[in-house]
């Protein structure tokens, strides 16, 4: 950590000649070079696409098609800084686990495969065959009981890895398959298929260029998709109205200086993103929504006593939509006082926004894991469909639903068989493709794993890519009971947390990156992926790789499966490794309607769209109409234990960062530069708490039940209190610093995503 800690508001825009800045600097201190000239193809239709963010990616690309955090992760993967043998004969695993998260990321890119030697407790060479016989031996014993493994999959991991890693999951008998959307759009998945019969969203990036109204919720897309701010410019600029719910006050969504347009870089100019913005209450978006329907309905009215046009679409909700009766009634019956009280807005607020929402004719309604990661977090997102249901912005041009997803290949993943739920996934016609019979019965979500860790029932865990441990709640509980497992692999490109808990046995297995040429025995290999807005692109690396040790993903997963699985004359791994495009084959057999001509199109600018029935107005849910639903209560939050000094926590990422990997030290969008450990705090609460501004303090979970793991100690110290615009009542801590404060059985209630946006806490002054 950086000893310069820098603390100052700041008031400048997103983008800009800061933006320009953090690149430079940080090419340089990753010492990334070679990366430079990589950025001319990054997210462009004949090159690769970006290993952060899932943005779309326009057909017709901008001279630089990636932003500031896409660039640093970039720079993160072509650094020529080398983790092998020799940095593990100098420091031993206890040792690197009192390293920050930012320092390992930092010493570069894994370069051959290794165990750990709990004898010397280091990470020491071993040749790959040797490493798949022995993974595989081990999985080989444990699969009389197969639920006791756990294949967890991160979010960059491509179409074909993914569809490889579904398959050898369920050839071994499970699908314990959670994945990173566990942990934040798996609400999105829940609500919105029942909602609209399909588990993504409905817009395509064209229709921002038609829309005349966006409604945003809980996304930060100056430091999560700053590629975002594009369409968000043009809609600014032609007039749109942009209304913005969010506790914090987030640069990004206020004010945008593009760096291509040369005009705007030199006179420093800006243009206004948010027309309106509401602080609205850490868990108050359903009461907050409630209001803005309570508001529409009250305005409707108003126009049917006048005899002018209604603002409902009745026509759209009579022919297209169940249950509205019931949810109209339900927001006529709440009172005013009380949508206030829940939301933290006014009246009036909510009725100004309801009036602008009124007059559109067509309304996006973005939204991330400001929405999800609640305990009411499904019905956070149900809430935002009804509010678009009643004036029928589901289907037609220029609206939607646009939930924001985080990593580069998240949803697409989910697609293809990525996914713990057996009725998301066409068992029959893999059985029928692969010769076996798939287990039925439901695996583990990320949650559910933790809670198999904890209890015993899970033994071995193979992690493609991601940073689990560091990334779920609880930490003081998984960590110890981590060490364990019998098995733990990891595919990864870099070192981080997890990968230094190691169980009774542990591997750390090396692959390609993304950026990096993929040489096969069929040739140059391209991958796929699928962006936020359901369309799948090619992606094709070209950089030399950063050893000559390293395997491509598909071929690791390939590896395993031969080394534990028996002969399948249906199940060709080394054929599919010599040529992507033969999974591409499988994948378009297995869903056929999703990906036909799957090899012919994949090239196409600006991706293939996969078919959506619900943009279409066609709605596969129970009643084959678009669902309006009721919410069990105004608040989405957890309950306290009480007391006027429980306060909400929300969690955040910097700009510094992309989910758990952490580039550095400087949040610049918030002023904060040099530290991580910071609470954000209102000044009120700080004075009727008795804590100052730079004062150290303690956050304790609050929570009323605290979970099954009894005696945890769920507390982060040294934290400095810096005064914050933010509601009275909650304060802010990044992630995954503030993790342990979660208790595991803290999650949303259908989707069980880990509700880190509104934890009840206490905040305790150092002794």
């Amino acid at each position: 950590m950086s000893n310069d800690v820098e603390i100052q508001p700041y008031d400048g825009p997103v983008g800009g000649w800061g933006s320009v800045s953090s690149i430079a600097r940080r090419v340089r201190d990753d010492d990334a070079p070679t990366a430079l000239p990589e950025l001319a193809r990054q997210n462009k239709p004949d090159g690769f696409a970006c290993v952060s963010c899932a943005w779309a990616k326009p057909a017709n690309a901008h001279l630089a098609e990636f932003c500031e955090n896409g660039a640093k992760a970039t720079f993160a993967e072509l650094t020529r800084r080398r983790v092998g043998a020799e940095f593990f004969a100098r420091h031993a695993v206890s040792e690197l686990l009192g390293w920050p998260d930012q320092a390992l990321e930092h010493e570069g890119r894994l370069t051959e495969p290794l165990r750990y030697d709990a004898a010397t407790d280091r990470y020491v060479p071993v040749g790959w065959q040797e490493a798949f016989a022995d993974i595989g031996a081990q999985l080989k014993a444990l699969q009389t009981t197969p639920d006791a493994t756990v294949f967890y999959t991160s979010g960059r991991a491509s179409l074909e890895t993914a569809y490889l890693y579904q398959l050898f999951a369920r050839l071994y008998g499970t699908n314990n398959l959670p994945d990173s959307s566990n942990m934040c759009h798996e609400s999105t998945s829940v609500a919105l298929k029942a909602a609209l019969g399909v588990p993504v969203g409905t817009v395509k990036l064209e229709d921002f260029e038609h829309t005349d109204c966006l409604f945003f919720f809980g996304q930060n897309v100056g430091s999560n998709s700053p590629r975002m701010l594009h369409p968000l410019q043009a809609a600014s600029e032609r007039g749109v109205p942009i209304i913005v719910f969010n506790p914090l006050h987030e640069r990004g969504l206020e004010e945008f200086t593009n760096p291509q347009r040369p005009l705007q870089m030199a006179t420093r100019s800006t243009t206004r993103i948010a027309s309106r913005y509401h602080a609205v209450k850490p868990g108050g978006d359903i009461a907050a929504i409630t209001g803005l329907c309570k508001a529409l309905l009250e305005l409707d009215d108003a126009a049917q006593a006048d005899g002018r046009p209604r603002l409902l679409d009745t026509a759209f909700i009579a022919q297209h939509t169940h249950g509205f009766d019931d949810f109209a009634a339900f927001v006529r019956a709440q009172a005013w006082p009380d949508i206030e009280a829940a939301s933290g807005l006014r009246r009036s607020a909510l009725t100004e926004s309801a009036q602008v929402y009124a007059k559109a004719s067509a309304t996006i309604g973005v939204y991330g894991m400001g929405l999800t990661q609640h305990e009411l977090g499904v019905d956070n997102v149900r809430m935002l469909v009804n509010l678009l249901l009643m004036r029928g912005n589901i289907g037609k041009t220029g609206a939607g639903a646009c939930p924001v997803r985080g990593h580069s290949n998240v949803q697409g993943q989910r697609t293809v068989g990525i996914a713990e739920k057996p009725e998301l996934v066409p068992l029959d016609r893999l059985a029928a493709q692969y010769g076996f019979e798939p287990p039925r019965h439901k695996g583990m979500n990320t949650v559910e794993a933790c809670e198999g860790v904890l209890d015993g029932r899970v033994q071995a865990f193979i992690g493609l890519g991601g940073n689990f441990v560091r990334a779920v709640p609880d930490h003081h509980a998984i960590e110890p009971a981590w060490r364990r497992l019998q098995l733990t692999v990891h595919v990864a490109t870099k070192l981080n947390r997890s990968h230094l808990l190691p169980g009774a046995t542990s591997y750390l297995l090396p692959c390609l990156g993304r950026i990096e040429r993929d040489l096969q025995a069929g040739g140059v290999q391209t991958v796929s992926v699928e962006d936020s807005t359901a369309c799948i692109h090619a992606s094709r690396g070209q950089h030399a790789p950063a050893s000559e040790h390293l395997l491509s993903e598909p071929a690791i997963v390939a590896g395993l499966a031969r080394a534990t699985l028996a002969p399948n004359p249906q199940v060709d791994w080394t054929a599919w490794v010599a040529d992507y495009g033969r999974v591409r084959d499988a994948i378009e057999a297995t869903w056929p309607d999703q990906f036909a001509q799957f090899n012919q199109r994949m090239h196409q600018p600006g991706g293939f769209a996969r078919p959506l029935p619900a943009a279409q107005r066609h709605w596969n849910t129970e009643s084959g109409k678009a669902e309006f639903k009721v919410p069990p209560r105004l608040d989405a939050a957890f309950a306290g234990d009480g007391g006027p000094d429980v306060l909400r926590l929300v969690t955040l990422r910097s700009n510094d960062q992309f989910n758990t990997t952490v580039y550095g030290y400087d949040d610049r969008l918030r002023g904060i530069q040099g530290t991580r450990d910071v609470l954000l705090m209102n000044r009120d609460d700080m004075r009727r708490l008795g804590v100052a501004d730079g004062s150290q303090v303690t956050l304790a979970c609050a929570a009323a039940d605290a979970g099954p793991a009894d005696g945890v100690l769920r507390e982060v110290s040294g934290l400095r209190v810096v005064a914050y615009d933010l509601p009275p009542g909650c304060c802010a801590g990044y992630y995954p610093e503030c993790n342990p404060v979660v208790p595991l059985n803290h999650h949303a209630r259908e989707s069980k995503v880990p509700a880190v946006k509104s934890v009840p806490v206490r905040v305790r002054a150092a002794a």
